[in-house]
């Protein structure tokens, strides 16, 4: 009888033990911006990649292969800690770019020579953009603690990425789109294609350059870092 009382006992400190972890584990659970973030920065990762591929592959200006050199091993390492995350919090990602970023690839595939670096720095402006204040909107908004660290991480680089390209676009002769913070679409919206209903950035024309599925306004752009 000792021996059944002595198993009971263990029994019962054992729940006592898994309780708790057991509550933590369900209170860690996203909320659906986290989620939303999460999903919509891969995909923003995803096409800066293969973007930034293609451009150390076709560019002609020297700064704009350096700076795709830059931005695939940012994305990649920025890439590797959403998935990490996202294994670790049960949220499932997309597999691929979105059907506005695969429009945008292609238009990258079919430019060549200063047609494509102009495409390129300018199809980066308006995504990393709409990144950053995808990203501003996580640190707000968000609930689930170690998504909105990951967002902190991110924006310091994001707005690296954004300054260098002003920089660059600047010595091109590119107009640099801005977009009303107040406007910004949520994350997993249009976040991460450049396109969507509207010409896509950089298309055949540079005097304007619409934010993905937004509009460009005069409202100033993100903080300088």
């Amino acid at each position: 009888m000792l021996g059944f009382k002595r198993l009971g006992l263990v029994a019962a400190l054992v729940l006592v033990g898994v309780a708790p972890a057991m509550a933590a584990q369900a209170a860690a659970q996203p909320s659906e911006q986290d989620t939303q973030y999460l999903q919509a920065m891969h995909q923003v990762n995803l096409y800066e990649i293969a973007a930034g591929e293609l451009a150390q592959k076709k560019g002609q200006n020297q700064q704009v292969k350096d700076l795709a050199q830059q931005f695939v091993t940012d994305h990649t390492e920025l890439d590797n800690e959403v998935k990490n995350l996202a294994k670790q919090l049960n949220v499932h990602l997309p597999n691929e770019a979105t059907t506005d970023q695969r429009a945008a690839l292609d238009q990258l595939n079919n430019a060549s020579g200063e047609e494509f670096d102009r495409l390129w720095v300018t199809q980066g402006l308006t995504g990393h953009l709409q990144a950053i204040q995808a990203t501003q909107t996580e640190i707000s908004q968000g609930s689930e603690t170690q998504v909105v660290q990951l967002a902190q991480t991110a924006l310091p680089m994001l707005q690296a990425h954004y300054d260098a390209l002003v920089q660059l676009a600047e010595e091109l002769g590119i107009p640099v789109p801005q977009t009303s913070a107040s406007g910004t679409p949520g994350p997993g919206g249009t976040i991460p294609a450049p396109g969507g209903g509207t010409p896509a950035p950089g298309g055949t024309s540079t005097e304007e350059a619409p934010a993905p599925g937004g509009t460009v306004t005069e409202s100033p752009e993100p903080q300088q870092s």
